[in-house]
């Protein structure tokens, strides 16, 4: 957990732990960054707005950082606007919470955010290729053209869904439910933001807008 405000760290600490969390806590990101790789956790609480380093820079930080990629990453913050998000998207982050939350909320956000977490190691061991693009599901590696690139969590996810079945339209609703998954509430634009994401990295050709349906991937 990391947050400027020692009353946030207190309470969210002693709540998570109460019901058998592990808890560490920073208070800026520059904190959160060194404590994040050394601690390896399964799940970041960032807030935005913090001295020395904010949550939206320590994100990315985090997320280019050996062993820490499949870390859920989730925004606690009293900022509500949609560039705030996006921009916490597009740094990589998995959720985004709006505070003031009530402790048993944020309970079931944290053990629903974990459950997938759970979910994603449950899966088979698999090795994907689709034309020159070859995905380990198991290492959460991309190789584009004979080159290893690097994914975030969430965009990862979105390509190994439209890849499993190319030229397949896939709905948003669909998309939603099957990367962010249903107890998570993400704005509209949040699979805009990580299309757009893998247009730059992948290939903009490789992603067609079907508009007012969805997307799908194409060789």
């Amino acid at each position: 957990m990391v947050d400027d405000e020692p009353d946030i760290l207190e309470i969210v600490k002693y709540n998570l732990s109460s019901v058998g969390y592990q808890v560490f806590t920073a208070k800026d990101g520059v904190e959160g960054v060194e404590k994040a790789k050394k601690k390896t956790p399964h799940l970041i609480i960032l807030d935005v707005m913090m001295p020395n380093m904010d949550g939206i820079e320590a994100c990315e930080i985090i997320r280019r950082t050996p062993g820490l990629e499949n870390t859920i990453i989730t925004f606690l913050t009293a900022r509500s606007e949609d560039y705030s998000q996006v921009a916490g998207f597009e740094a990589g982050a998995d959720d985004y919470i709006t505070k003031p939350i009530k402790p048993k909320v944020l309970i079931s956000k944290v053990k629903a955010l974990l459950r997938r977490l759970n979910e994603d190691d449950s899966n088979t061991d698999e090795i994907v290729s689709v034309g020159n693009i070859i995905i380990n599901r198991e290492e959460y590696k991309i190789i584009n053209n004979g080159s290893e690139i690097f994914l975030p969590r969430k965009e990862f996810e979105l390509l190994a869904l439209l890849t499993s079945k190319p030229n397949k339209v896939f709905k948003r609703e669909v998309i939603l439910d099957k990367v962010w998954g249903n107890e998570v509430v993400v704005g509209g634009r949040t699979i805009d933001v990580h299309i757009r994401k893998l247009r730059e990295k992948i290939g903009e050709h490789h992603f067609k807008t079907v508009k007012g349906v969805g997307y799908k991937f194409v060789l």
